[in-house]
């Protein structure tokens, strides 16, 4: 009997299928079953560990027993189980005469943190999401503000180092060290796994909103890997920043960012083609723009301006999402608004991607020879060194302005700075246009693009 092609035997195939349904689901379960059973462990270390060990269950028993009907419960209860047998084995292994004095005690302990993760989940204790219990641990104090950054957007938005190092513009080696740190110092500091009340809870609120920032950005525009967007990362962002609106309404940038997320999750849609290839703004079909999206990102908007504070920088990034949305067509957007929301924006934020962002809409305001100068101005910056949109900002303006050679180095320099593979294939095709064509109807990146 001749030995089947694994290319072409249905046994294979299925069982491939099965794997990548099995990843699919752990990236949106993963998250979750890491935050229930840190509450258990009281170790985010040791919660990951368990996590994976149920995952590993899932590759060893699904393919063979079939998918179950619900699989994040399945992973749920595998972890827990598993965090479980750690802490009875832990206690186990304490010396005999120690031990004779915590057997008795071992199911109760077991018992009471049980009852007591049912009791939390249905007190009021302003939050009521386990994600976002985990989001405000990983945001404590004992730790420094990048490293809760980073380990937040690893343990939930289930970043890659790499992707991480990206979106902070650093050497990935920093990232690493970064929340392998993180993760030893909450668990020396015995940290507990809850949201914070009052004065803390505030203290930390400034950390949680960057993590959802960022893992919202991420989502929309995927720093690595093949794919040009991660709506699922967008979609969980956006409910954790719905969920700390609802209740914490008096906070003006909570609302910001809110209005920030809804009004450019509105243009996912639109933002690629039927084969996934990228879309840029300039080219959207509006009518593909969620309307609901809009309403709702408008109306957190109002919500964040009528608290009287004064704009943050979510706010500020909102307002210039806002000047899209409420423009009939590309042609139509107010610039002029855009560029004095930048310079609002810079003074709250200063930052070389906002300038390089305030850069873009001035040419789009006042013509590419006054953006080209700005962009310019931005080329020393260090933390702009390795970053892709600087090259293909400029390679865009010489393109507008009939310097075709220039415009195509700038893009295949930016196209090897690109870690997304969509990303990379567009400034590509835009590098072999410049031979071809003068200048282009639409800037490889504009302001929420």
């Amino acid at each position: 009997m001749p030995t089947p092609d694994p290319a072409t035997d249905p046994a294979t195939h299925s069982a491939d299928a099965t794997a990548q349904t099995i990843a699919a689901i752990w990236r949106i379960e993963s998250a979750k079953v890491v935050a229930h059973v840190a509450r258990i462990t009281r170790d985010l270390e040791l919660a990951e560990d368990c996590a994976q060990d149920a995952l590993v269950a899932a590759l060893e028993h699904w393919p063979e027993l079939g998918l179950p009907e619900r699989p994040g419960a399945w992973l749920m209860t595998a972890a827990k189980r598993r965090a479980l047998d750690h802490l009875r084995h832990e206690k186990l292994a304490e010396p005999r005469h120690t031990q004779l004095g915590h057997e008795l005690d071992i199911q109760r302990d077991i018992a009471v943190r049980e009852f007591s993760e049912m009791v939390d989940a249905q007190l009021d204790d302003d939050i009521g999401d386990e994600l976002l219990r985990l989001i405000f641990t990983a945001c404590h104090p004992v730790l420094a503000p990048e490293a809760r950054s980073a380990l937040t957007l690893r343990v939930i938005g289930g970043l890659s180092t790499s992707e991480i190092a990206s979106a902070y513009l650093k050497p990935e080696p920093t990232i690493a060290q970064r929340i392998v740190r993180a993760k030893r110092s909450l668990a020396a500091a015995r940290v507990p796994f809850e949201v914070p009340r009052g004065d803390e809870l505030h203290a930390r609120l400034a950390s949680v909103l960057e993590v959802l920032y960022l893992m919202f950005n991420e989502g929309y525009a995927a720093s690595a890997g093949p794919e040009w967007m991660r709506p699922a990362l967008c979609e969980e962002a956006l409910r954790l920043a719905r969920a700390l609106a609802a209740r914490l309404p008096g906070e003006s940038e909570v609302h910001g960012l809110q209005a920030l997320m809804e009004l450019q999750a509105s243009r996912l849609a639109a933002r690629a083609d039927a084969r996934g290839d990228p879309i840029l703004l300039a080219e959207q079909g509006r009518g593909r723009w969620d309307r609901l999206l809009i309403r709702r990102g408008l109306a957190a908007l109002d919500r964040a301006h009528s608290s009287g504070a004064a704009p943050g920088s979510y706010a500020l990034q909102a307002a210039i999402a806002a000047c899209h949305a409420r423009a009939a067509d590309f042609a139509g957007t107010d610039w002029l608004r855009i560029v004095a929301l930048y310079d609002a924006l810079l003074q709250v934020s200063p930052s070389p991607v906002v300038a390089l962002n305030r850069a873009v809409a001035v040419g789009m305001a006042y013509g590419p020879a006054a953006a080209l100068e700005l962009v310019d101005a931005l080329r020393a910056a260090p933390e702009l060194a390795g970053y892709h949109l600087l090259p293909a900002v400029r390679g865009d303006l010489l393109e507008k302005m009939g310097e075709g050679r220039a415009a195509r180095a700038e893009f295949e320099r930016a196209a090897d700075l690109a870690g997304n593979a969509c990303e990379r294939a567009l400034l590509q095709a835009r590098a072999r246009k410049c031979h071809t064509t003068g200048a282009s109807a639409a800037p490889v990146m504009s302001p929420g693009r």
